[in-house]
This record gives C-alpha cells, structure tokens and sequence, in this order.
C-alpha cells in the first residue's frame, strides 16, 4: 500500500486542508495535488516523515505504520467504521484488523505516585514516641470500555524502612467502573471514598455510589468498608472498631462560591477489631453531618457538624458523641506549576463514632471510645514540575481523657507521572 492512499484516508476520516497549514516534507512541492492534505495530516499529528524530513509519498507502507497512523487517527477522533468500508479491500490484503486497532488505539492509560514520607509520633496515654519512615509506589490504569464507561485498577507498594516496622506489601488496592446511566453518574467496585469532607471516613470501599445533578446535587451508596480501624495499631484492644457494612445517602447544593450539604450514613455489623466480637455499643451507628463552605477566591473556609447515635462508655462515662471540623486553607501546591503553594489550618472536636477512618495523618483513631479535639495546620510547595512537598503538624487529645494526646510531625514527597 502507497503513501498516497494516507491521503484517501485523509478524506475518509474528513480531515479537511487548511491554506495556512505548512507542510515540514521537503519531497512534496507547493505545487503538488496532494499538499494541503499532507500538510494538515502532518499538522494534526497523524503522519510523521523520516529523519530527513522527507515524506516519500510513493514508498509502500508496511502493516505497523498503517497501525500507527490509524491509532493517531483515531485519538483525533476518526471513526473507524468510516476508514474501513473506504479502505476494505486493501486492508484486506494486508489482514490488518482495523476494527480492533480502533477499539484498543490508546484504550488503556497508565499513570503513578511515588511517596517518601516520615512521621514522628509523640504519644501519651497509649503507645511510646513512634518514628515511620515509607515508600509507597502507585501505578493507576484507566481503559476505555466503551463511549460511556471506563475501567480503572490500581496497584500499590508499600516498603516500610523505618525502625521496628520493616516490612513490604503489595496489593491491588482498586478496582472499579464509572459511568452513566441515563443522567445517573455511577461508580462500581473497590474505590477511593469519603464521607463528612473525609473526616468521618477516607479510605477504601467495596459496592456502588451513585450521583445526580448539577446546583441541586444527590448521592447514595451501598456497600462494604475496606479498612480503617481494622488496619491500625492500638494498644487498648477495645477501642479498635470495625463494620462489615454501610449504606447513606446526602444532598448538596452549590451556588457559585457557596456550597451546603447534609448527609446520613449508617455502620452496621460492629466488631472489635482485633478480638472480632461484636461491639454493641457502635453497631448500627448512624450519623447526621450538615456541612458548608464558601470560596473567596484563594482562600476558602469550611466547616461540618457530626453527630453520632453511639452508646460510646470511657471510664463508665457516656462519651460525647457530636462535634465539628473547621478548615481554613490558603491556594494550594499545583503538580504542573513549580514554586506554587499553599497552607491549611483545622480544629477539631469530634465525638465518638463520629469518625471511622480518619483522613488526617495524625493519630485520630487513638480516641475512637472517647473522641478528640485539638489542631493541624499544613504546607506544599511544588518544588519542581510534579514534585509536591508537604508538612503538616498534629496536636490533639481525648476529649474525656485529656492526659491521653498524640502530636505528629508528618513529611512527605510526591511524584506524580
């Protein structure tokens, strides 16, 4: 097959020539018929010359720069169903499966982190001073299943170097589908998730959300958590919690920089997590969160309202079971921008059970019977294009018990590629 039938394909795919396209092939004279497409081909990124800039329209082409060129195509958007009824029989000839090069031309995406981070833990009431120093590697893959569905899996690495926690695991940690039904917006799977601005849960879960709507917004969701308390480490076995499933539902509404949103969520199946008996007091743990935000250009303040129906005991005491999160932050570090920045500051007052997998990296889920308060405050800089420096302190401590407290200082670098 010639160069010249690239030219065809131009028009098959409804390419169109452009009068101010300039053409980088020394070999195609101004004055040849096939210029202006040559030249727009060239320009949208879908045939490439030689090292000496020459086209070589009459060389015969062999199947895998027909693949190439139709991949390249294809991500321009043409319609592979068009290029094979135009091109059967010559394709035909060389069995190339055009079809299936449509369906697979970059269907599948493959992005990573990489995360070095050290954390000193200062801790009283509970566990001795705690050093942790970690690699974690993600690699993320996203296919296209179809025009309203896409695919995605991830794998992660954890390589823990620090002194008594040596240690590496690797796992699948997602995987999961999104798209539409109708206007319904539709996730499936094991996913990231987070409930009550991820201070009543971040982390994993096993089922399906679902969302709709633009100002007026609605959200409901079924399914299993995948970790939290059952993963930590706790020196009073009785106050690691675990559920083996959890339902909610919440509706926001968003009006230019002013966002408000109410939620209920419910954790059921309640057991302790390191001796797996039924833990009465937090089955069934329904929680109510109002909360709301407003954006001031740069800066933005935030604020939540969690409340528990726990029959959480501390020392035979009932435990307060609501509170709130106030967060403040400032710009913020971006990826693709070296010398960006930003700052964060929270206060925290939350009661029992009205956290199940903390977001933060300090020790929340040392005072899962009596709740914490206390403070953060954060900083990232993007020290270079997709490398993210970050620091951030922790003060906080039990709100029934305020001998027991745990204050972090926590370090990180991102690399994103």
């Amino acid at each position: 097959m010639k160069k010249s039938l690239v030219l065809a394909m131009a028009m098959a795919l409804g390419v169109t020539a452009s009068a101010y396209a300039a053409n980088p092939f020394s070999d195609v004279p101004a004055g040849h018929w096939a210029y202006d497409s040559i030249a727009k081909l060239a320009a949208a990124g879908v045939i490439e010359g030689y090292g000496d800039d020459t086209f070589r329209g009459d060389r015969l082409m062999t199947r895998y720069e027909m693949a190439q060129i139709v991949a390249k195509a294809m991500a321009k958007g043409a319609n592979v169903d068009k290029l094979a009824a135009e091109f059967a029989d010559e394709l035909d000839k060389l069995n190339v499966r055009v079809a299936a090069l449509e369906k697979k031309s970059d269907n599948v995406k493959i992005t990573g982190q990489f995360r070095y981070h050290y954390a000193h833990h200062k801790r009283k009431g509970y566990l001795e001073n705690e050093h942790e120093n970690a690699l974690r590697s993600r690699i993320w893959f996203t296919g296209t299943v179809n025009d309203g569905w896409t695919y995605t899996g991830m794998l992660q690495n954890v390589h823990n170097i620090g002194e008594g926690t040596v240690g590496e695991k690797t796992d699948f940690q997602r995987a999961y589908l999104d798209g539409r039904v109708g206007g319904v917006k539709v996730r499936a799977g094991r996913h990231d998730f987070q409930l009550g601005d991820a201070n009543l849960y971040d982390t994993r879960m096993d089922g399906i959300k679902i969302a709709y709507g633009d100002k007026v917004k609605f959200g409901a969701y079924v399914g299993k958590p995948t970790n939290g308390a059952a993963d930590l480490d706790y020196k009073d076995k009785g106050e690691a919690v675990k559920y083996g499933k959890f339902w909610g539902a919440n509706l926001g509404y968003e009006a230019g920089k002013f966002a408000l949103n109410a939620a209920y969520d419910k954790f059921q199946d309640a057991k302790y997590a390191l001796t797996d008996k039924d833990a009465d007091n937090f089955d069934n743990n329904g929680v109510w969160s109002v909360q709301a935000g407003y954006n001031f250009g740069k800066a933005t303040l935030g604020a939540i309202y969690l409340k528990s129906n726990v029959d959480a005991k501390y020392n035979g005491n009932d435990a307060d079971t609501d509170g709130f999160v106030v967060t403040a932050t400032y710009a913020g570090a971006e990826a693709a921008k070296p010398g960006t920045w930003g700052l964060t500051a929270k206060y925290y007052d939350q009661g029992a059970g009205t956290f199940i997998a903390h977001t933060m990296d300090g020790k929340a889920m040392d005072f899962v019977n009596q709740g914490f308060k206390g403070w953060s405050v954060a900083g990232n800089v993007t020290v270079a294009k997709n490398m993210i420096a970050t620091v951030q302190y922790f003060d906080i401590k039990g709100k029934e018990d305020s001998d027991k407290k745990a204050k972090t200082l926590w370090s990180e670098l991102a690399v994103t590629f």
